[in-house]
């Protein structure tokens, strides 16, 4: 298989169906493409029916051309990770990986207009992450739900508004910045450093203001990230975590236990804002984006530097704080479902706390006149308790 044949196989797969976000190659399969979050097959000439094991090898290594260190990664922790560019049409972020002695390929689509925060409809709290001149700010969620969208939005109004030099370390580099307000270097994984924790490291040597970390892998990198944010810089990043209170506990099990207490004010001191991000279905097809943020103030503080308790959550005072730009999940759930953009049966799915979001949804209802019960012709026994 060659590469004008590979080509024309992603292409095709890229035309196939609207909104697809994801291309995927698995052994026993046809060939697959995840349209608004669902995979779908592709109709092919000639057909594949299933992907065979020597089909799908020479789709890897054509993707690998040639290149040793992929190889190399591939062969000896059983996956990889590269970019790939179908000239004229899109990008991709490849993972190859190994799975009962067969190869899989999973090709994720990369956007190549840098979205605005407008665009994205996302909270204006992303327009004061922005103004931030220091700290973290951590943006998490599960693969797939817009993290790297979300923080190419905040870096893109950094560049329209500040005069400042950013360095992204990126694995691979996604969405291509041009130098507008802001001077931008991009380095990507595997090309120009070898890890997170050594390409943050040499970034504090080249005068950024802004970096961006692609991801938080390890103890080491988290660990030159709070030095970088404690000395004056800001660092943006992702975690695979589902909240607030989940990232703070992920970051501090990194860490040995005897360290806890310096990590937690060495936290509490470093930390802006974390965002947590899930893709929920949408009403008429296609997905949309529902947010917890948090952003630190004393009661926030007070819980990193000291564990929450009963009464005393993240939770809690994320939903407390509205007027600072926080938000809980289930309350941005239950706004999409007030604007119509949701299902109930979407919003009771994607909740953090069902009781509370289920309430909100009552309320919603009550408001507009609908039933909140199936529960029908109820009525008062008045017979109840009287001799017959």
């Amino acid at each position: 298989m060659k590469k004008q044949e590979i080509d024309h196989v992603l292409a095709r797969m890229l035309d196939s169906h609207d909104n697809v976000s994801d291309l995927n190659i698995t052994v026993g399969k046809a060939f697959q493409v995840e349209t608004s979050g669902e995979l779908a097959a592709v109709d092919m000439e000639p057909r594949f029916e299933e992907i065979t094991p020597f089909q799908a090898e020479i789709f890897a290594l054509n993707l690998l051309n040639q290149n040793r260190r992929l190889t190399e990664n591939l062969l000896l922790e059983g996956s990889c990770d590269s970019s790939y560019e179908l000239p004229g049409k899109a990008r991709f972020r490849v993972n190859i990986f190994s799975q009962r002695s067969n190869y899989s390929i999973v090709l994720r689509k990369l956007a190549t207009k840098i979205p605005t925060c407008q665009e994205l409809g996302i909270p204006e709290s992303f327009l004061k992450m922005a103004d931030e001149k220091n700290g973290f700010i951590l943006v998490t969620g599960a693969t797939g739900t817009g993290k790297t969208t979300s923080l190419a939005a905040v870096l893109n109004e950094i560049n329209d508004l500040r005069s400042v030099h950013v360095v992204t370390l990126e694995d691979p580099v996604e969405y291509d910045h041009p130098h507008k307000m802001a001077t931008f270097n991009q380095r990507e994984m595997g090309e120009d450093f070898d890890s997170f924790a050594h390409g943050l490291r040499a970034a504090l040597r080249q005068a950024p203001k802004v970096i961006l970390v692609g991801e938080m892998r390890d103890r080491e990198t988290v660990e030159i990230g709070l030095s970088a944010a404690e000395t004056g810089h800001l660092v943006l990043s992702t975690l695979h975590t589902v909240d607030a209170g989940q990232t703070m506990n992920r970051i501090l099990g990194m860490f040995p236990v005897e360290e806890e207490n310096q990590i937690r004010i060495r936290l509490a001191d470093a930390i802006r804002w974390i965002v947590c991000q899930r893709l929920l279905p949408k009403v008429g097809g296609g997905r949309i984006a529902a947010f917890e943020i948090m952003h630190t103030n004393l009661r926030i503080k007070d819980l990193i530097l000291h564990g929450e308790s009963d009464g005393k959550t993240y939770y809690d005072v994320i939903h407390d704080g509205i007027a600072f730009g926080m938000t809980t999940f289930d309350d941005y759930i239950i706004g999409l479902y007030e604007k119509g953009l949701i299902t109930e049966e979407t919003a009771v799915a994607y909740a953090s706390r069902k009781g509370i979001l289920g309430r909100g949804i009552d309320s919603i209802k009550s408001s507009r006149g609908e039933a909140t019960t199936d529960i029908k012709d109820l009525k008062v026994d008045h017979s109840y308790g009287k001799p017959t």
